[in-house]
């Protein structure tokens, strides 16, 4: 890419976008956020799941800002909950909610299971990249398989970080270095597909 390519990420969530930006920072890429831009209207995310609400903030942020924009909406599943919070990860506990509501109603739904074996959980995300005339260029699934834990343990990350311990770890997501959860989590194995496609196609921008 001779010249500087920009792309738009479509998230104000500022832990995401320094997530995806770790990842891009050594490409020559642009890289915007919704937080660039003033009074833009809420992207109702109503999909049945991950790929539908990723590919409509996609395709409405590139078509308004005529720009590359990539997109990711990603969640929690839980076993026992029969797969929920998923698509409602971010506004579990309604329509004002934060991160700690969200979990403090995972754990008590959880609360009469005292085996860990039995609180299995994965992180799920569904990242595209969608161009305002060409359509979709890009897409691909990250997962990250787990437990959920019993108690919020851990500073770093946000969301459910700190009560998520993923496969092959004694600690919780938020316990991880920042290597470690990019290299393990399931926005780091998406974004790993990103990059490789973005360095065997550069012809495309």
């Amino acid at each position: 890419m001779e010249n500087e390519t920009s792309i738009i990420i479509a998230t104000k969530n500022k832990g995401k976008v320094k997530e995806i930006w770790h990842f891009l920072k050594d490409l020559n890429i642009n890289l915007l956020s919704l937080n660039d831009f003033e009074n833009l209207s809420e992207i109702i995310e109503d999909g049945k799941n991950f790929k539908e609400n990723s590919i409509k903030k996609a395709k409405i942020i590139a078509e308004t800002f005529q720009k590359l924009t990539l997109a990711d909406d990603s969640g929690l599943e839980v076993d026992f909950l029969n797969g929920n919070p998923g698509v409602y990860s971010s506004r579990y506990s309604g329509e004002n909610a934060t991160d700690k509501s969200n979990r403090d109603k995972l754990l008590s739904g959880l609360a009469e299971i005292k085996d860990l074996n039995e609180r299995t959980a994965r992180f799920v995300c569904h990242l595209v990249l969608w161009d305002p005339q060409r359509g979709l260029l890009f897409e691909t699934d990250g997962f990250c398989e787990g437990w959920i834990g019993f108690e919020e343990t851990g500073s770093g990350g946000f969301g459910y970080d700190c009560i998520f311990i993923p496969k092959g770890f004694n600690k919780t997501m938020a316990q991880l270095s920042k290597d470690e959860k990019n290299e393990i989590s399931h926005r780091g194995k998406a974004l790993k597909d990103f990059t490789g496609f973005i360095n065997k196609n550069k012809f495309l921008f």
